[in-house]
Parts: C-alpha cells; structure tokens; sequence
C-alpha cells in the first residue's frame, strides 16, 4: 500500500555561489575549494559535488553540507523571517 507523506518543515543555512568574494565559514569545514570559472567542489558523504555559480550550497540540520540547483532551491525553500 502506498501512503503519502509531507516532508517536515526545517530551517536550513544556505549560501548561493555567485561570485568571488568568500563564502560562509561553515563552508570551510566541509573542506570545499574553489576551481576556475567559480565552480566549488564539496566533499560531501556521497563524495565530491559541484556547484556551479548560480548554485546553492545548503548546509542542513545536522551540519551536511550540499550543492542545489536554483530551481530546485525555489521550489523547496523560503525565507524565514527572524
């Protein structure tokens, strides 16, 4: 039988790669570096992502960091007003 389920409302930490002027400090205990054309490599638990300029790199709620796509990102997250 198939159930259908909501995913959990949960503030996230996210960041967009847009240009060269540093990144947040969480970033750097992911062990990430920044390639030619901006691109930045993650090292994730699936193993190495990368995030193109424009991308969104997330970290969640147990300090997982992850490249997403822009459109992905819009359609899944919004401000949270504090």
């Amino acid at each position: 039988m198939v159930v259908k389920y909501r995913k959990k409302p949960v503030v996230i930490e996210a960041w967009q790669n847009a240009d060269d002027t540093g990144w947040p400090d969480w970033l750097d205990d992911a062990d990430a570096g920044r390639e030619p054309g901006g691109v930045i490599l993650i090292n994730t638990l699936e193993g190495v992502m990368r995030a193109d300029l424009g991308d969104w790199i997330i970290r969640g709620i147990k300090g997982e960091v992850y490249p997403c796509k822009p459109d992905i990102f819009e359609a899944t997250y919004e401000p949270v007003a504090e």
